[in-house]
């Protein structure tokens, strides 16, 4: 069986790396988000970016590097907010199938799924879910989901922390009482196999 590694570049940038594959999603726009700027030399054999706003689409930052295709890309497209798009238009649910493992980038979700969309999400092994609200769900949204869906690991994005993300987003302090489990990790990776994937509520040290 081949490892996973989830790497974060911040606000609801992630590498994921298996199997001579490397993707990146939703890198931004220097300048585009407080506190956070792309790393020079992020390299990538594919990037996929869910929506077209400068917080998510700079996919002209990632440098390409061969690989293959090991991991199977799909999405679906959801609302940004609560009023079907007319706020904020549309975001992409990316769904990569690394192995056996199920990894789900929510992009900027702005409601509670709907039932097909539920049924949609339910192997999710790993979810990558915004948790600041405002242009996003919020925690308590998020932590609905998270109940729902049972993902083994979750590593919550899109957020403010001190200097970092927008002043409109709740602060990570503030998400914290929503999920008095969550570990806020060091690391700026995970590295797990296919197999055995972690579990429990994350957030993670953001790569610069």
């Amino acid at each position: 069986m081949s490892s996973i590694t989830v790497e974060y570049y911040g606000h609801s940038c992630f590498r994921i790396v298996y199997d001579n594959d490397s993707i990146v999603l939703d890198p931004y726009e220097n300048g585009s988000v407080p506190g956070w700027q792309m790393p020079d030399d992020l390299k990538a054999h594919r990037t996929f970016c869910s929506h077209e706003h400068a917080d998510h689409n700079a996919a002209h930052l990632v440098k390409k590097e061969e690989g293959s295709d090991a991991m199977q890309v799909s999405s679906f497209t959801v609302p940004h907010d609560d009023a079907y798009g007319t706020k904020r238009g549309m975001t992409k649910v990316t769904v990569i199938q690394a192995g056996r493992c199920h990894i789900v980038h929510m992009g900027d979700y702005g409601r509670l799924p709907t039932l097909d969309e539920y049924a949609a999400l339910r192997n999710t092994d790993v979810m990558l879910i915004p948790a600041g609200g405002y242009f996003t769900i919020d925690a308590d949204q998020a932590r609905e989901i998270i109940d729902h869906i049972a993902p083994k690991l979750t590593i919550l994005m899109h957020y403010r922390n001190g200097i970092y993300g927008y002043t409109e987003t709740e602060d990570l302090k503030e998400i914290k009482k929503t999920f008095p489990m969550l570990e806020c990790l060091n690391e700026t990776s995970l590295t797990f196999d296919e197999t055995s994937v972690p579990r429990g509520i994350v957030t993670l040290k953001g790569i610069q």
